[in-house]
């Protein structure tokens, strides 16, 4: 990581209060924030029901690394990371002519997937690799300018994740926040 590079964590999920695994990464970012790391929860963050478009860009453009922080659902992201995606990475702000705020920052995401791991793969029950999943992220990060880095992601959430399996993937989410990312 930069010396002194900011990363905004920009969580999106809709009911954090029964979040366990959410919860628990956005807790181990938020330990960091003295380290450039700034946590926002963003439903938390919503006020009437509006996203704040101007405060939302200046947070994100005063950062040099971004992560968005999600539960798949559906095969996705929650409403609000797509509604925010509309409205804040706007033409002429975030792309198009004279669109480059973001340009060059690097994106993460941090995707938490329900189902176990090996239900990923072209034979699997789904048919498709979550990264393949995650092919509009990255379209997007293209579009963007930014560089799209390895998402971190874990599998098999739903079907009960030990307390000990969590606490070492929170420390694995700390090391990769502080880290470099590696390239997709």
């Amino acid at each position: 990581m930069k010396q002194n590079a900011k990363t905004a964590v920009l969580v999106f999920h809709p009911h954090m209060e029964a979040s366990r695994i959410n919860a628990r990464l956005m807790r181990e970012a938020k330990g960091h924030e003295d380290e450039g790391i700034l946590v926002r929860d963003e439903y938390a963050a919503l006020r009437s029901n509006q996203i704040d478009i101007p405060s939302e860009q200046a947070f994100v453009k005063g950062c040099d690394r971004l992560v968005w922080q999600f539960p798949m659902y559906w095969y996705s992201c929650p409403p609000l990371l797509k509604e925010w995606e509309d409205l804040v990475l706007t033409y002429g702000w975030a792309y198009g002519t004279h669109g480059d705020a973001l340009k060059g920052k690097e994106l993460m995401l941090a995707v938490s997937v329900g189902s176990a791991g090996e239900n990923y793969h072209h034979e699997g029950e789904f048919g498709y690799t979550v990264d393949e999943l995650l092919a509009p992220f990255k379209a997007t990060s293209n579009l963007i300018g930014t560089v799209y880095r390895k998402p971190f992601i874990l599998t098999g959430v739903s079907s009960g994740m030990s307390d000990q399996s969590l606490e070492k993937a929170a420390k694995d989410y700390s090391s990769c926040l502080q880290g470099d990312w590696p390239a997709q």
